[in-house]
């Protein structure tokens, strides 16, 4: 092996080992886990507490883009999740401001109380179920709305160099994915609160390569690199997160909810989406 070959070779190898992430271990792949949760989940943590919870259901929150997976998958996956409802349950109870009551599966549950009533009237009925089944409680408020809008490349770019054969070069591209939420009146219909969120799904790609002739005859052709995808089901979780923290923000500013001690908020995330929601006031007021 002449020397060119060889230095040729070890600039490849040394590139692959700047380009390459390492593989997972095996035990990292085949062991669930919990599912990683951004800031924003760490924000509704720290959200002061109600005075008191809100009773709300949701029934429905669709994806409303319509949009599909690129071909050859676009006639059987969405390009979002179809889970949001969900997302947005648990979103709800983990800010602590809403008790949150079964409605997405609301003719299962009908169903299965009819179930118990049924049993009560036959003889031997067990003891966990022979007590009269109360009436089910009615919400306060419904929260309505849905993944808005899912724009793929709204941002796309990247840099490279070749010299002699030999380059690397790095690129990116930008999605965004749009939610609307809003709590409705039980009683009177009207929209209390409305927000709307939005989140950036980025997707990176680095690559270095080398295409030579090391003789007349004999070309050195290798290539290396990486492509790293962000979820969108978790930057549909983190925009649903900031709806909700977004929400309640607003219904204190609006004087719809209130909190239960005063002297909590400076140290929450609320001064943080009530400095947001006012900004977003004061930019409608400077377009009008």
């Amino acid at each position: 092996m002449n020397a060119a070959l060889k230095i040729m070779m070890l600039a490849v190898a040394l590139a692959g080992c700047g380009l390459r992430e390492p593989m997972p271990a095996t035990q990292d792949v085949e062991t669930p886990t919990l599912t990683p949760r951004a800031s924003t989940y760490k924000d509704l943590l720290e959200l002061p507490r109600p005075k008191g919870r809100l009773v709300a259901a949701v029934y429905n929150f669709r994806d409303q883009t319509g949009q599909y997976k690129p071909t050859p998958a676009s006639s059987f996956s969405t390009s979002v999740t179809q889970g949001a409802a969900s997302m947005l349950m648990d979103s709800l109870a983990a800010s602590g401001w809403f008790m949150v009551l079964e409605r997405e599966g609301l003719q299962n549950l009908l169903t299965e109380r009819k179930i118990i009533r049924a049993s009560q009237k036959k003889p031997n009925t067990p003891a966990n179920i022979q007590a009269e089944l109360p009436p089910l409680q009615a919400a306060n408020v419904m929260l309505e709305g849905g993944i808005i809008a899912y724009d793929t490349n709204i941002r796309t770019g990247g840099d490279g160099a070749r010299y002699l054969g030999i380059g690397t070069s790095i690129e990116y591209r930008i999605d965004q994915v749009s939610v609307n939420l809003r709590a409705v009146d039980v009683r009177s219909g009207q929209v209390l609160a409305n927000v709307m969120t939005s989140k950036t799904i980025y997707s990176f790609a680095q690559s270095a390569s080398v295409f030579k002739f090391i003789e007349f005859r004999k070309l050195l052709e290798a290539e290396v690199g990486y492509t790293t995808n962000e979820p969108a089901q978790l930057c549909v979780l983190s925009a649903i997160e900031a709806a909700v923290a977004h929400l309640v923000a607003q219904g204190i500013e609006r004087h719809l909810w209130q909190v239960a001690d005063e002297s909590q908020k400076d140290g929450s995330s609320l001064p943080k989406y009530v400095g947001q929601y006012q900004t977003s006031l004061q930019g409608e007021g400077g377009t009008q």
